[in-house]
């Protein structure tokens, strides 16, 4: 049966409470301004397939939606897989495309009735206004209201319980063992920082796990400690500097540098400062520009930051917007500058403010003159060959073997990255939309970046049947959220 009928025979058949359920499960994919439009069942199969989460040869996300809201009939008659198939399926390590944190969510609410639904409402009203607690509203929506207001996110549910607490204590038990699925996962990365997942629902049974996490005497006093060991303080107003260095203007290195005469003036470049200032502003850095500097003076700005004192920041942010190559930048005037020297300013040694606190890289460069090999496929983005450029031109080390260090980088090595003119560079982008949906909701940034990674290699350059993706490189310790409060 071809994909479309398919599709059609399914939508006709889900309801609206379906709908709902499916919407809410795929919001993770579909932010929320995305989904208002959405009406009916043909609607979200159309933003899934925009999304490339639903395509001809790859029905697993549907698949895991129809099995989450246990409509097991379609997926038999429709998908010709049955309830059996699924759970053996998603048991599978990386197979979830649903978080469990999602999951756990729509799990309590089948569980809470129509008079813990008004009491839910009522113990909310501090939160949330009367008037968006409409008699109409479901828990999914009230918990989507959460989310917006930042007081419900993955490792954000001490609202969530204290109103269990009140309502149903049973449904306790659900969020317990959703936060001893976590803690084991947190130990597992602390172990092995490399075997970071991008979900954990593989592991999460429909009622969860039989037996209750360890608790101390006091939940407060276990809140306080799991914070403080596993997870990066970030509390400070400023967190800290986000600084932008921003270079368009190549003219000096194309004069100054004869192998260098066909490097571009980097059009499009404003749009990515843009992005990236309103998203660390937003996120409470203290941000300061850069525009088109000289490696040296690349370098001078990072050593007096370097002298700065630090004591009373969280965190320290450096992102680099220029033209690159193996291991190095380029300044404007078409100088080069080590990536791990720049890194390297803020070790402990020569930054002790810094110690103990994450240092990070965000760097939209080339890192060689290869293009990556993908095949021919039609992309979600509008962008068109003609509007693309890119930042070009033994492995080196980026970062220093210290700990508290993250690097993003746009690209692998020896390979090029993208930049749309008329709307800004693939990373750069969807690693502010990323940061300004998923933050709100209680994501940690490795498991944004993941996003990034997933969403980034999606597009391609159709001229040269070529892709793009970013690496990020990390000596993390600890969980680290830039939380909006």
């Amino acid at each position: 049966m071809a994909l479309t009928q398919c599709l059609y025979n399914i939508g006709e058949q889900l309801g609206s409470d379906d709908l709902a359920a499916l919407k809410f499960l795929s919001r993770d994919h579909i932010p929320y301004r995305k989904q208002e439009p959405i009406k009916d069942a043909l609607m979200l199969f159309q933003r899934l397939q925009e999304k490339r989460m639903l395509e001809e040869n790859n029905l697993s996300f549907l698949k895991e939606l129809l099995f989450r809201v246990n409509r097991l009939d379609l997926l038999l008659n429709y998908l010709y897989t049955s309830e059996e198939e699924m759970k053996r399926e998603l048991q599978i390590p990386g197979r979830a495309q649903i978080s469990a944190y999602r999951i756990l969510l729509f799990q309590i609410s089948e569980d809470v009735n129509k008079v813990e639904l008004k009491d839910f409402k009522f113990f909310l009203s501090q939160e949330i206004a009367k008037c968006k607690l409409d008699d109409d509203m479901t828990l999914l929506d009230i918990f989507v209201e959460m989310e917006k207001r930042t007081i419900l996110g993955e490792e954000n549910l001490d609202t969530l319980k204290r109103i269990c607490e009140q309502v149903n204590k049973s449904l306790l038990k659900k969020i317990y063992d959703y936060e001893e699925l976590r803690k084991e996962r947190r130990m597992s990365l602390e172990r092995d920082p490399y075997a970071f997942s991008n979900d954990m629902s593989q592991s999460l049974p429909e009622e969860g796990y039989s037996k209750m996490p360890a608790m101390s005497d006091s939940p407060e006093q276990d809140s306080e400690l799991q914070t403080s060991d596993t997870v990066y303080r970030m509390t400070s107003k400023p967190r800290g500097y986000c600084l932008i260095f921003n270079n368009y203007d190549f003219s000096i290195a194309r004069k100054q540098v004869p192998e260098l005469h066909d490097l571009k003036d980097r059009t499009g470049t404003d749009f990515d400062a843009d992005a990236l200032d309103k998203t660390f502003r937003e996120l409470h850095f203290e941000i300061v520009h850069y525009k088109d500097l000289t490696a040296k003076g690349i370098c001078e700005v990072l050593e007096s930051y370097q002298k700065k004192d630090h004591k009373n920041k969280d965190c320290f942010i450096c992102c680099i917007l220029t033209h690159g190559n193996k291991g190095i930048i380029y300044g404007s005037d078409g100088q080069e500058a080590s990536i791990y020297e720049l890194t390297s300013y803020f070790t402990g040694l020569k930054c002790p403010s810094l110690i103990g606190k994450p240092k990070i890289f965000f760097i939209q460069a080339c890192q060689g003159d290869k293009y990556q090999k993908g095949v021919a496929v039609e992309t979600d983005s509008e962008q068109m060959e003609a509007y693309l450029e890119v930042d070009s031109s033994p492995q080196k080390r980026y970062i220093p073997d210290e700990a508290d260090f993250l690097l993003g980088m746009a690209t692998v090595k020896n390979y090029v990255s993208y930049r749309n003119i008329w709307n800004g560079a693939w990373y750069i982008q969807s690693l502010c939309q990323n940061l300004r949906e998923r933050c709100p909701r209680g994501e940690d940034i490795l498991t944004i970046l993941t996003k990034v990674n997933f969403e980034v290699s999606k597009l391609d350059d159709k001229q040269r049947m070529a892709k793009q993706m970013p690496q990020p490189t990390f000596t993390l310790r600890k969980k680290l959220f830039f939380p909006l409060n």
